[in-house]
């Protein structure tokens, strides 16, 4: 990175129910806002997610415009697509099942929103996967059809982190093809400070890490949105 050229790392807090929470983000540095929409303890409803969704319009990050809003996926059909879509007009699907990039590519030609790909950074090694689908190198699939790559521990909204010193391979091979790559898994206001301290990935996602008892915590989202901009 040249110096003199500011990095930022963009923040997504994900998983929000309800509307107090998105009020008590407004001015903070948080660049999107998830809803669910996948079976989840966090799953929203299409109703419930609309509403969020214009809550969200009214109000503003640290930059006065915004957050965007990323709707969370597994295995969709595109009738489902088309229905969510419909009904609650998010700029991006967050999509974490087994969705080919055929499938990422239909997605964003037909409904024009930003297509993100959620892959689990800790892949068996079964000794019997095709180098091209493992690893860093599954990324060359998606280059031209997702804008972003979410690397995750396995199974996903675990609560639990991956290996980090996998990120660097991630990260050189999602800038050759033009794609970000945001980080997920076991984050919270403890340990950002630390990830950012040794990788500056193009975003980081959370969601439990920020919650108390299992609702969203003002307090920790501001701590965890702060950290991250200062860092």
């Amino acid at each position: 990175m040249s110096k003199g050229i500011e990095r930022i790392t963009n923040v997504k807090i994900c998983g929000i129910r309800d509307e107090r929470t998105i009020r008590d983000m407004d001015g903070l540095p948080v660049h999107y806002i998830g809803f669910v929409f996948a079976p989840s303890k966090r799953q929203v409803t299409v109703e419930q997610a609309a509403h969020l969704h214009e809550a969200v319009r009214k109000g503003k990050n640290r930059s006065g415009q915004p957050p965007r809003t990323v709707g969370v996926f597994v295995n969709p059909s595109l009738e489902q697509l088309a229905y969510v879509l419909d009904r609650v007009p998010l700029d991006a699907v967050q999509l974490h099942g087994q969705e080919s990039p055929a499938f990422c590519r239909e997605v964003g030609e037909r409904f024009g929103v930003e297509v993100w790909r959620a892959l689990s950074a800790d892949e068996p090694d079964d000794g019997g996967r095709d180098e091209a689908h493992s690893g860093p190198s599954r990324l060359d699939e998606y280059e031209g059809v997702v804008s972003t790559i979410l690397i995750d521990t396995a199974g996903g909204g675990t609560g639990r982190t991956f290996r980090w010193e996998l990120i660097p391979s991630y990260q050189e091979r999602a800038a050759l093809l033009g794609i970000r790559l945001f980080v997920a898994g076991g984050l919270g206001p403890d340990n950002i400070t630390e990830l950012l301290s040794g990788y500056q990935p193009d975003g980081v996602d959370v969601s439990s890490g920020v919650e108390t008892d299992g609702a969203k915590d003002s307090k920790k989202i501001a701590a965890f949105a702060e950290r991250v901009n200062r860092s």
